[in-house]
């Protein structure tokens, strides 16, 4: 039996980008306050009764949180154009093994606006 657990977090970033609509706005250095939620498949362990210790995922994405927050996502390495399908992308991509392999699925949105992505990955083996 699968279950699925899964941790938010958010970040302040900023950051540019070239758009044909709204792009005078998007062009300049503007910021959001981001969210984001990863979650994991697992089997569950009968000794410890979870999926994952919780600790361990808490930790691998306070890594990630650090590496974007209060950042300019511009300059980030590895994230490329600094939308949210990038940030949904580098967020998967930036979780350790074996952690990485239990993703299922990332969303990132900006609650403010009401904007979101979700990036679902392929379920674990």
């Amino acid at each position: 039996m699968l279950l699925t657990i899964s941790q938010r977090f958010f970040f302040d970033a900023a950051h540019t980008l070239r758009r044909e609509i709204e792009a005078e706005g998007s062009r300049r250095v503007h910021g959001h306050t981001y969210h984001a939620e990863v979650f994991l498949t697992g089997e569950l362990d009968p000794a410890t009764g979870m999926v994952l210790d919780l600790g361990l995922l808490r930790r691998a994405l306070a890594d990630v949180r650090a590496r974007l927050d209060h950042h300019m996502l511009d300059e980030v390495p590895g994230l490329g154009i600094p939308t949210l399908e990038n940030l949904c992308l580098f967020i998967a991509e930036s979780m350790p093994d074996p952690l990485r392999q239990q993703v299922v699925r990332v969303r990132v949105w900006r609650e403010a606006v009401g904007d979101s992505c979700v990036l679902e990955c392929a379920q674990p083996a």
